[in-house]
């Protein structure tokens, strides 16, 4: 910037975007003088480099702004998780059930684990049944993103909310004042059923069946 710049010779973007040209260093640093700006290199990988009259100050600020904005209006994506066992209660079913629908009217993400315990790995066609059967009950909210499959005694199954769904979401959330960043439900523990994004760290909930 200014007189940080080494080339002999740039190319001149004025304030308003105008192609000046090619100047010599010099030039372009008196016209810079002249209208009280700086000048800035926005092309430094150039032949010749460009560079830029504007006030660099005021450029700074308003970044700073947009990206701020941008943070703001930015919507957070969380894994829910919740544990099933392949013989479980249907009273346990319809609960568990009613969570993962939350969870997808919330806007979030849900990954669903059926947990296989004993001679329960032997079948796994169990599981796979009951996934399925979930996946067809919340077809209006979501849809299947990743397929059921076998991870050692588990079987996992990814669920993800329509895009209408995650946008009637993110308006209700923007009405109660701004995405679920540092509210009162950050101070304590997850929800029951909350697994962390990778990168964050905390207890999940058991909510496996009993």
């Amino acid at each position: 910037m200014n007189e940080q710049i080494r080339a002999r010779e740039v190319r001149l973007v004025g304030p308003e975007g105008e192609q000046v040209g090619i100047v010599p260093l010099e030039r372009a640093l008196q016209l810079a003088a002249d209208v009280d700006l700086d000048l800035v290199e926005v092309a430094p990988m150039a032949r010749p480099p460009v560079c830029k009259l504007m006030d660099f100050g005021k450029f700074k600020y308003e970044s700073a702004l947009k990206a701020r904005e941008a943070r703001r209006n930015q919507q957070q994506t969380v894994i829910k998780e919740m544990k099933l066992r392949p013989k479980i209660d249907p009273h346990d079913y319809e609960t568990k059930k009613g969570h993962v629908v939350r969870f997808l009217k919330a806007g979030d993400k849900v990954k669903v684990t059926i947990m296989f315990r004993g001679r329960e790995q032997s079948r796994p066609e169990l599981g796979y049944r009951l996934l399925r059967r979930l996946e067809s009950e919340i077809t209006d909210l979501g849809y299947v993103e990743a397929a059921p499959k076998q991870d050692g005694r588990n079987m996992i199954m990814v669920l993800a909310p329509h895009r209408a769904v995650k946008a009637s979401a993110v308006a209700a959330t923007a009405s109660r004042g701004g995405p679920r960043e540092r509210g009162a439900e950050e101070a304590g523990a997850p929800e029951a059923g909350e697994t962390p994004e990778a990168g964050e760290t905390g207890p999940t909930a058991d909510t496996s069946g009993q």
